[in-house]
């Protein structure tokens, strides 16, 4: 039914809702400064609702963690909140239930942080930065909590690793950035869990968690003095350091291809196939994501699960997606398949995925996805909190401010050529990585790029 109404959109009504979706956010204009410390701040004032969401970021993810101790920047982050400044764990989370408020957090390979979501009411909300405040200065890492922590996740890790998902998403990281830091897995390995101290949190917070790298957004019902009092109190007490952030290394491009089969008694086989793609701020963007929603992205109207799962039945579902990051983060193709199937499921995804990379999508097809795409915008803005995630995406990736004004046009103005043109560059079939869990032995393959 919902394939069926957007496949009726008219360009008349695609352009109806590019002028709704750009007047939903032409009143919530936002406004960008440096705290006194050094910190970025984006706000973005909303008297709509008495709420007020805010969150600082730090390039602290797992991409700056090491071999020898990955998983130090996940238990960084995550114990941020479990002891701080002479309170407990119990006495932060009862805290923070008695005001109301809402403390949250954010980790990936680039980043890390904390979030807030509290009422603006100055009764409510001044304890509640209160309490932000003293978590983001003065964390402990209790020794006892660090001990019960590590005991947790080396036991996920164990579950983890007997899974075929698990166990596809780990190697096909590590095949495709090898020797760069993308390719650890972010909670760390049993071994390095287990080695982990508390010297190891305190070293990784202090390089990482300060002031001159923060990202602040705010968002909500507060004025721009407030909005500045309250920047200022989060970050004025963080160190600082005249040292840059340190920098991601660059990652390598695949030479060949390389296919991994690995030994599972799962029914179904649990395939990846992928490469690394693109940087957050790659100017092929828009050009690869909307042509990324034609070939898998687009859930059931997209080619590879029309060719996957509606014209042969060989997966419930498959997909392709590409996640940016401060390096190139991954493009991925993804499914599920019966053992018996899997040869077949690979074939008919790589014949799908290179004659789109040859010939791009149909005239009929990119139509289609600029309606889907432009028709679900107003969605992406539709509350004080999504336009907050995108605060802190738009401030820590250095985009435009202008980027959600112009997100409609920029996916609008996009070609069938643009498509093309962008998949030839990023991504070529013969330089993949190739992972299937789920099989009766294990088998490696290695090809080299073809000429």
């Amino acid at each position: 039914m919902v394939n069926k109404a957007m496949s009726m959109f008219k360009p008349a009504f695609a352009v109806a809702l590019l002028c709704a979706a750009q007047q939903v956010f032409a009143i919530l204009p936002i406004e960008q400064w440096r705290t006194s410390s050094g910190a970025k701040v984006l706000f973005v004032a909303n008297r709509d609702l008495p709420m007020l969401d805010v969150s600082v970021d730090f390039p602290a993810g797992s991409g700056y963690d090491t071999r020898e101790k990955a998983g130090v920047a996940a238990m960084t982050n995550g114990m941020l909140r479990l002891g701080a400044d002479g309170l407990g764990e119990d006495d932060i989370a009862r805290r923070f239930a008695d005001i109301g408020a809402v403390l949250g957090g954010r980790f990936d390979s680039d980043r890390a942080g904390l979030s807030l979501r509290t009422l603006s009411d100055p009764r409510q909300r001044g304890p509640a930065l209160d309490l932000l405040t003293r978590i983001l200065r003065a964390p402990e890492f209790p020794a006892a909590v660090l001990s019960r922590e590590k005991a947790r996740q080396i036991g996920a890790l164990k579950e983890a690793d007997l899974k075929p998902d698990s166990q596809a998403g780990r190697l096909f990281y590590q095949l495709a950035f090898r020797n760069h830091p993308y390719a650890l897995r972010s909670v760390g390995e049993v071994d390095t869990v287990g080695g982990m101290t508390r010297e190891d949190l305190l070293a990784f917070y202090r390089q990482h968690y300060v002031a001159e790298r923060a990202v602040v957004a705010i968002m909500g019902d507060v004025s721009r003095a407030e909005a500045g009092a309250i920047a200022e109190q989060l970050t004025r007490g963080l160190q600082r350091s005249a040292a840059a952030a340190a920098a991601l290394p660059p990652v390598a491009p695949l030479e060949g291809a390389i296919t991994r089969v690995v030994a599972h008694p799962a029914a179904q086989s649990h395939i990846l196939i992928g490469a690394p793609g693109i940087r957050r701020s790659d100017p092929d963007y828009f050009p690869l994501f909307v042509g990324n929603h034609i070939l898998g992205g687009g859930g059931f109207v997209s080619r590879i699960n029309e060719e996957v799962r509606q014209k042969r039945g060989l997966a419930y579902s498959a997909y392709s997606y590409f996640s940016p990051q401060q390096a190139p983060g991954p493009f991925v193709i993804g499914m599920q398949t019966r053992r018996d199937q899997a040869d077949e499921a690979l074939a008919v995804v790589r014949k799908t995925l290179r004659d789109f990379v040859s010939d791009g999508p149909t005239e009929k097809e990119l139509l289609a996805a600029k309606q889907n795409i432009v028709g679900g915008f107003p969605m992406r803005i539709d509350s004080n909190r999504k336009i907050h995630e995108y605060l802190a995406v738009i401030g820590f990736y250095g985009l435009p401010l202008s980027y959600l004004d112009d997100f409609v046009a920029n996916v609008e103005r996009v070609t069938v050529a643009d498509i093309r043109a962008a998949f030839a560059r990023h991504v070529d079939p013969d330089r993949l990585v190739t992972v299937v869990v789920g099989a009766d032995k294990d088998q490696t393959v290695t090809a080299p790029a073809a000429r």
